[in-house]
């Protein structure tokens, strides 16, 4: 390595030079010491943690170290903390709560996406973290004293340490987006979120989708989040004002046909109806008929979708959502519909068969409501 420096005019200092290695090994996991005495330096034993910008890291990469030292230096901060007050008058509750908020978290939490991201193992790390808060509580309590409704008031704003680490960590991977194209991170990400042609050999982009699901990180909880962040949606845009509407400009191309269920003979002559237009357009080779269901169980939502043309089933779509309405999942049912019915070749006339004639109808309803995006994009 000393020959290779010297080539770049480079000179190690080997008096300042530390060795450490990094072991998936579940074993114990020592190493000989190096010794470099031959090169005029010292013997270098291998060390435990490895510190670099106040990063801690440990052989495992588990951080532990990282959580125990910032842990430990705020249970100290906190009970420092009580030299703020004066002998007259301590800190009201209010001010100690922003105060462990704006300077003890910062330095608790900090490096914390090392360690928190999906799929880590948050047992021990959690449990510190808790510890911590537990007496920044008491603190802001002023335990052993009697509990005022200040005191409650402060106590109440603490979020719990398991939530607020997954609001920043939301509130840092958003930020992401806004970085320029190049930026270093998004080089790791998928190619579309980079401007740069060639992909990076340690990117997402080169490895296979069941190796994506084995690798956990921050890397890999920010590109999924990246995913589902798409463009802004102004529902007071100038094609929704009267005249630019789809009921507006192309309002003999569509129809809707209902009828009244309730009335046996009306639902009789509504199915002897729907039999003839089904067959006459599956005889039409310019026709695709699009026929979907939803239903939605424990806040799961499923939806199937099949596209015939000519008599002669062309795609069949089989689709899971959770958290999401039943109109939401409708509406997107016919979007998905009519994109990929339109993507075949030679079709002017899409049929659209569905069991909730009224949510299709909201396609032109001129008001203004949470699914107009989904109408936009129809």
């Amino acid at each position: 390595m000393s020959f290779l420096l010297d080539q770049f005019s480079l000179v190690i200092e080997h008096g300042k030079t530390e060795i450490f290695h990094f072991s998936m090994a579940h074993g114990i996991f020592n190493l000989p010491p190096l010794d470099l005495s031959s090169l005029g330096g010292p013997i270098l034993y291998p060390k435990e943690t490895l510190c670099y910008l106040r990063f801690i890291f440990d052989r495992k990469l588990t951080l532990w170290q990282h959580i125990n030292f910032y842990a430990n230096k705020i249970i100290s901060t906190v009970k420092c903390m009580n030299l703020l007050g004066n002998s007259l008058r301590s800190l009201i509750p209010n001010q100690k709560h922003l105060l462990y908020r704006i300077y003890v978290l910062s330095i608790a939490l900090y490096g914390f996406p090392l360690w928190f991201f999906n799929k880590a193992p948050l047992v021990y790390p959690l449990k510190e973290l808790r510890k911590m808060q537990h007496r920044a509580a008491l603190y802001i309590l002023e335990a052993f004293h009697i509990f005022s409704s200040f005191g409650i008031k402060a106590i109440a704003g603490l979020i719990p340490i398991h939530l607020h680490l997954q609001k920043l960590s939301g509130r840092l991977q958003l930020r992401t987006q806004l970085l320029p194209s190049n930026y270093v991170v998004k080089l790791f990400l998928e190619k579309r979120h980079s401007s740069i042609s060639e992909t990076y050999c340690l990117s997402l982009e080169n490895i296979t989708p069941n190796q994506q699901l084995k690798v956990k990180g921050s890397i890999t909880d920010l590109n999924n989040k990246l995913n589902g962040i798409f463009s802004s949606f102004n529902s007071l845009d100038c094609k929704f004002s009267p005249g630019y509407k789809l009921i507006d400009m192309f309002s003999s191309c569509f129809s809707f046909h209902s009828s009244d269920w309730k009335s046996k003979d009306s639902r009789a002559v509504h199915i002897h109806k729907l039999d003839e237009y089904i067959l006459q357009a599956l005889a039409n080779l310019k026709t695709a008929v699009v026929v979907s269901d939803v239903s939605i169980k424990n806040q799961v939502a499923t939806f199937i979708t099949h596209i015939h043309s000519f008599n002669n089933p062309i795609i069949k779509t089989h689709h899971h959502v959770i958290n999401v309405t039943s109109t939401e999942i409708e509406l997107f049912t016919i979007r998905y519909s009519i994109n990929q019915a339109i993507q075949m070749a030679n079709i002017n006339c899409i049929v659209v068969i569905m069991d909730l004639l009224y949510v299709a109808q909201r396609i032109f309803d001129s008001f203004i409501h949470p699914y107009q995006i989904q109408l936009a994009i129809i």
